[in-house]
């Protein structure tokens, strides 16, 4: 692809789309971000496109682009309200993605860039041992379902138009303005507080933002980027114990880590019904991102260490 290329990012208002918005302006890109509702805070040229489902009109916000980067999503989340969870995962990130695609292929867009979930592979791996592209996919949740089949139907549909198709599974991603459990787990480190973490020796890979954005940016231009599945993170995995003691360390204050045994944790989280929120603290979830590595000649421009102390430094600053 042309590094000139038009690109319309979808989902820019978000916590990614922000970010690769900014940095496309900064290597003086043309981009158009697609939004839900009117947005502040965009440095670019920016068009309202509603919800998104099977009848979204995307006329106006593909109207000269080449490339698509499709970021909006309905997203996981702990504890779903909806009435029927697949059926709302399906409306947003199945439907409304492959018509978008659609409408893309239509206007003559070239390359179409999709924001997956490493929940298409599966939610754990045994030591040593990460997730591969090759693997059979294996999703146990709704929205790592929904994710798959837009997968299925992107691959089918960049065959049948010949629009090219490039799909990223990230694991966790963390950065400035990370929210949710990440950010509640930074604030607990950094006000002191003990943690029962301290004996957790399993292994998870994260990805801190802008790794994630740059392999974006490179699976955007890059020739053999074209009809890939990529995994993606910082290459260097962490225990949840390690995470607590970077996290500390960038913050600046002592890790109060009490080393519990791991199958004490278990068990206190199955008898409160927590079992899947303790698989996702002491359980393995690792990718291999060699395929990135040899194919693309991508590695992470920044380590694990400094990601962290981005955020933590964002944090400490708001």
């Amino acid at each position: 692809m042309a590094v000139n290329a038009r690109v319309l990012v979808t989902g820019a208002s978000g916590f990614v789309g922000q970010h690769l918005t900014a940095t496309l302006k900064a290597l003086d890109r043309d981009v158009r971000a697609a939004v839900r509702t009117e947005a502040s805070g965009l440095m670019c040229e920016s068009v309202i496109v509603g919800d998104l489902n099977a009848v979204t009109d995307w006329r106006s916000a593909l109207r000269s682009i080449e490339v698509v980067v499709h970021l909006a999503a309905r997203v996981h989340v702990m504890h779903d309200t909806a009435g029927d969870p697949l059926a709302a995962f399906r409306k947003t990130n199945v439907e409304g993605t492959l018509h978008l695609a659609s409408q893309a292929a239509a206007a003559g867009v070239k390359r179409f860039v999709f924001l997956s979930s490493v929940k298409v592979n599966g939610e754990s791996t045994k030591p040593g041992q990460g997730f591969t592209e090759t693997d059979v996919p294996k999703p146990e949740d709704a929205y790592g379902l929904s994710k798959s089949e837009a997968e299925v139907g992107l691959i089918k549909l960049g065959l049948e138009t010949g629009m090219q198709i490039v799909i990223i599974r990230p694991p966790l991603v963390y950065g400035p303005n990370v929210k949710a459990n990440f950010a509640a787990l930074l604030r607990t480190v950094q006000r002191g507080w003990p943690l029962p973490l301290g004996a957790v020796h399993n292994q998870r890979s994260l990805v801190a933002l802008e790794n994630l954005v740059d392999f974006i940016v490179t699976c955007m231009d890059h020739p053999l980027a074209a009809n890939q599945t990529f995994l993606v993170s910082d290459g260097h995995d962490l225990s949840i114990t390690e995470l607590i003691q970077e996290i500390a360390r960038a913050a600046g204050v002592t890790a109060r880590l009490i080393p519990v045994p791991t199958w004490t944790l278990r068990a206190g989280a199955a008898v409160l019904g927590k079992t899947r929120a303790i698989q996702r603290l002491c359980g393995n979830l690792q990718v291999d991102i060699s395929k990135a590595n040899k194919l693309l000649g991508w590695a992470p421009p920044i380590s694990v260490h400094e990601g962290l102390l981005r955020t933590v430094k964002r944090l400490v600053n708001t």
